[in-house]
């Protein structure tokens, strides 16, 4: 018994180093995991939007729109996002602790709140300004998205973020009340790291952020993409209804309309008039099937979107406004899942809002195939033999709504004659996925 003793007790020291051994590796294989995933959502990021800014300067079709300039200050926001604050996030996730002291853990988090914010904002006054575009007349459109206007929107995504991050973290606002708390969650980090980048808000603070930041954004987001919707659904049914009345035949003598390049500076260079003297065009799909398919990519198009938008932030900022009404009891492990979900949303916007246009997919192959025209033309964002007649009754359509390429954009039609109030301004905003 003497002897099993020692034996025993050398087999449990060398299972516990083992069992140590495993721990350690698995958490090392942890680190370096989370160190590529979070790298790759870095390079992601910085790599869209990057070259979304590129692409506006490269191209000078792209600068004759002035909405264009929401999309890259969007993607400006976002690179900001992946270049100053994604790494230091990235840092402290990985290490486990803060290195750089309390002012720049302050100044940190007012970058982030700055620039997450002036993202959504982005993403706000895109949603609006399709719906000028989509719903509204083309000379209404003109009158309300003037450069100057266009210019005071970019300036107010950039400035109102300003009101709820630098101005009351530095003040130490978002702290009020809550002293106590923020010092004993500073005092349980202290154990293992000398500084710790503790952020909490009061009430006052969580409901004022989360109001302007994600609520008010998303509520003018609903309300837009679903009149955007509706005028769609609507111009698509006015063709519905001259097909069934005959109005809108598909072969004989009428003047068709061929859509052009949507990047044309001449707003006249988007439709080609031609007389389909002895053509004859097959016949078009069942109404009913054609519609649902309509429909069907028009509600996915915009639930593609909001869906991303939501999915990425609502968890956020629902766990912000309620962590505080509880007593701050959310893990910090939520809280961080969440953070990152809405980053992600920074690496997202470039697919969604510019990878998806024709006129900046263009551009792009232009930057990645160095000029070469041969690549350009191969995928070019012509949009073919899509021909459609005009009927003797106004259609006010919008092709650049919801890609629904036979609409003309504003089309009267008088006795063969086609007159096309183009408006160069509101074109491929939003394409099927």
């Amino acid at each position: 018994m003497a002897t099993a003793s020692p034996r025993l007790s050398v087999d449990n020291v060398k299972n516990t180093e083992q069992e140590e051994e495993r721990q350690e590796f698995l958490r090392s294989l942890e680190s370096i995991l989370l160190i590529i995933v979070l790298s790759i959502i870095i390079i992601m990021t910085v790599f869209g939007n990057l070259l979304v800014m590129v692409a506006l300067c490269k191209d000078r079709h792209l600068r004759k729109k002035k909405t264009n300039y929401f999309i890259v200050s969007l993607a400006f926001a976002d690179l900001l996002v992946a270049l100053v604050v994604m790494p230091f996030a990235a840092i402290e996730l990985t290490t486990g602790v803060w290195q750089y002291g309390e002012i720049f853990c302050l100044v940190r988090t007012s970058l982030d709140v700055l620039l997450t914010t002036a993202s959504i904002l982005h993403l706000c006054c895109i949603a609006l300004d399709r719906y000028y575009a989509i719903c509204c007349q083309p000379l209404v459109y003109r009158h309300k998205m003037t450069p100057l206007r266009v210019a005071a929107m970019l300036g107010g995504c950039w400035l109102i973020p300003t009101f709820i991050s630098f101005l009351p973290i530095m003040q130490s606002w978002n702290a009020i009340g809550i002293e106590d708390i923020i010092e004993e969650r500073r005092a349980l980090a202290r154990d293992s790291n000398d500084t710790s980048c503790v952020f909490l808000v009061n009430r006052p603070y969580a409901l004022i952020c989360s109001t302007v930041a994600f609520y008010v954004p998303l509520a003018l987001m609903v309300l837009a993409y679903q009149r955007i919707y509706v005028t769609a659904m609507s111009h698509v049914r006015q063709i519905e209804t001259l097909q069934r009345a005959g109005s809108a035949p598909v072969t004989g003598t009428a003047p068709a309309v061929t859509v052009r390049s949507s990047t044309c500076s001449d707003p006249a260079d988007h439709y080609h008039l031609r007389t389909a003297g002895s053509t004859s065009f097959p016949e078009p799909a069942p109404i009913t099937n054609s519609r649902m398919r309509i429909e069907t990519k028009a509600a996915k198009t915009l639930a593609v979107i909001m869906g991303c938008f939501c999915l990425c932030w609502a968890p956020f900022f629902i766990t912000n406004v309620v962590d505080p009404f509880i007593h701050y009891s959310v893990p910090w492990q939520l809280w961080t899942t969440w953070l990152w979900l809405g980053y992600i949303n920074s690496g997202l916007n470039p697919f969604l809002y510019a990878f998806l246009n024709r006129a900046f997919r263009r551009a792009f192959l232009m930057i990645l195939c160095c000029g070469d025209e041969r690549f350009v033309r191969q995928a070019s964002y012509s949009y073919g033999p899509a021909h459609r007649v005009c009927s003797p009754t106004s259609v006010n359509g919008t092709s650049m709504a919801l890609r629904l390429s036979f609409l003309p954009n504003r089309s009267y039609c008088d006795n063969g004659r086609t007159i096309l109030a183009n408006e160069q301004e509101s074109q491929d905003f939003l394409e099927p996925l």
